[in-house]
């Protein structure tokens, strides 16, 4: 039976496995917000526009050794631009009605 001490480091093996690659509009986003064009990520990876396209639209991951490169040129860049919070809808029940859209109502009524 493996040791507390055995599991544990099968447990950080794991944790400290490759990083997850951000989904492939993240990896865009990531890109025009530094406002590196694909051609010169291109470039920096030793690869063709063709693949950083597929690999910011899901067609295609990047494999070993540009995988860790770009995963570095990633982290780097999320670091600096973080994604924007998600805003959230605005509660309206207690809301009071719009402009503009009070009842009209005669006089004497």
């Amino acid at each position: 039976m493996p040791t507390e001490d055995e599991l544990f480091s099968a447990v950080d093996e794991l944790l400290q496995g490759e990083p997850q690659m951000p989904p492939p509009e993240e990896r865009a986003r990531l890109r025009e917000a530094a406002g590196v064009t694909q051609d010169r990520v291109a470039q920096a990876l030793s690869t063709t526009v063709q693949t950083l396209k597929n690999w910011e639209n899901g067609r295609s991951e990047p494999r070993p050794p540009r995988r860790r490169a770009y995963q570095r040129l990633l982290d780097g860049w999320a670091a600096q631009y973080p994604a924007p919070e998600q805003a959230q809808a605005p509660d309206t029940s207690a809301a009071a009605p719009a402009a503009g859209r009070a009842e009209i109502c005669d006089e004497g009524e």
